[in-house]
């Protein structure tokens, strides 16, 4: 008696004993039951595939997929007037798998947003990642960055009190520039800062992705999978919280120019413990 298995192979059963019929059902079932634990491992590992993207280093991660704020990993932050505009928690909203920060007029009032994860998910190294999709008009600007609890508590001192590390500051009235940018607190107790501001963009319009890799010894920063900045100045030590925000003020141009409502889209935020 033979019984046909995978690859047209065969397995001769002897039937001396007057079990071969026995025999085959138990092979016979022992197969299906391999089949179907094959088949659940495989359906186990493509659903983890599909909510962990990319690969498993991946440890916080908002891909905006609701249809409100996730206040179970974000919080509005710095409510009321900042800068020449008043942050509300109307300029955000989440839909279509995208997180929107909209900067909006009412009558002589501009009003825009701020959300961070201080308190949620603050995190030493790792690699950044943003894909975003720039707003378009002067007066005001997006920012992707990370901030300490500590920042200032020692002066001189990164590894302790962290610093401000913007991994895109976005301006329209320059359109195919980003900067990245680093602010600490000297030992005399003066603020220092390093940018690189690069005209990274071959088009300013439509999805680009930003990211930051963050190491005990520097940042990486990336535009589009390529770098556009190394840099070992003032690398931090501490824990540092994510932010996402629109500012309004002069340095992005003149907000009485812009068509509002204008807004940037997020369509992911990703933390790996190492760049993918």
């Amino acid at each position: 008696m033979y019984l046909s298995l995978f690859k047209g192979r065969a397995i001769k059963l002897k039937d001396s004993s007057g079990y071969g019929e026995t025999m085959e059902r138990q092979t016979i079932l022992k197969i299906v039951a391999i089949t179907v634990c094959m088949a659940s491992v495989l359906a186990a590992y493509a659903y983890y595939r599909l909510s962990n993207p990319r690969n498993s280093n991946l440890i916080w991660n908002d891909e905006f997929d609701g249809t409100t704020l996730n206040l179970g990993k974000w919080n509005y932050r710095g409510l009321g007037p900042r800068r020449d505009a008043i942050n509300v928690e109307d300029a955000i909203s989440v839909r279509d798998g995208s997180l929107f920060i909209t900067t909006f007029r009412e009558g002589n009032e501009t009003f825009t947003g701020m959300i961070g994860t201080m308190g949620f998910f603050e995190n030493v190294f790792g690699y950044y990642e943003c894909r975003v999709r720039f707003q378009t008009q002067p007066g005001h600007w997006s920012a992707f960055w990370l901030q300490s609890q500590t920042y200032g508590h020692v002066p001189g001192d990164t590894n302790v009190s962290g610093a401000e590390i913007d991994i895109f500051e976005y301006r329209a009235i320059y359109p195919k520039k980003i900067q990245h940018a680093l602010y600490w607190t000297g030992e005399d107790g003066s603020l220092d800062g390093a940018a690189q501001n690069l005209e990274t963009l071959d088009e300013a319009s439509g999805w680009h992705a930003v990211g930051l890799d963050w190491s005990p010894d520097e940042y990486v920063f990336y535009v589009d999978g390529v770098e556009t900045w190394r840099t070992d100045e003032a690398v931090s030590g501490a824990p540092q919280y994510i932010i996402l925000s629109i500012e309004v003020a002069s340095w992005g141009g003149n907000i009485a120019d812009a068509t509002l409502p204008d807004s940037v889209e997020v369509d992911y935020i990703r933390v790996y413990s190492e760049k993918p």
